[in-house]
């Protein structure tokens, strides 16, 4: 029967000597490196954020209601003019700006945009579709927001998350 210590650590282990420092018994053990409150906590060096949230539908007839959402974005990236913003952003300017995208970035693939379907229409302003259309466009724009080429050089992304008016025939070539 083994008499082996199951809690020596590893280094311990792979040397042998059961005494904890991962060599001879006469070696000075190594000092880690304590990490300080900002390394551990402090602001990552590059980061983008992006929620999709707080649907609202507004209109009173099915004729002229729709469904605006907000997007929150919060970055440290220099290339974005502000640090923390909020906007507002219906369906049909999520499209428009993935065309503009996709015209505009012919080294990315932009990702599709959830299914706006004649058969969901009828139901586009039910709470289940509302969410679920919610979670696809917030899903559009982290995949967006994360790619590197776009994250940093493209404009038209950076207006739509931080610009209150967003005007998609300044983008369209």
């Amino acid at each position: 029967m083994s008499s082996s210590n199951p809690f020596i650590s590893f280094n311990s282990a792979i040397s042998g000597d059961g005494s904890g420092s991962g060599g001879s018994r006469n070696e000075t053990p190594k000092r880690d490196h304590r990490q300080t409150f900002d390394e551990l906590y402090g602001e990552p060096e590059d980061f983008l954020e992006i929620e999709v949230k707080n649907p609202i539908t507004h209109g009173t007839s099915s004729s002229n209601m729709y469904t605006d959402y907000e997007i929150i974005c919060r970055t440290n990236i220099p290339s974005f003019k502000k640090k923390f913003s909020k906007v507002r952003r219906r369906f049909s300017d999520f499209k428009a700006l993935r065309q503009i995208l996709a015209s505009h970035s012919h080294r990315v693939i932009i990702p599709k945009l959830p299914d706006s379907s004649v058969f969901s229409y009828s139901n586009r302003f039910s709470a289940e579709f509302i969410e679920e259309r919610r979670q696809g466009l917030e899903h559009f724009m982290n995949v967006v927001a994360s790619h590197p080429l776009l994250q940093t050089g493209s404009r038209c992304m950076i207006s739509f998350v931080q610009d209150d008016k967003w005007d998609k025939s300044h983008w369209v070539v």
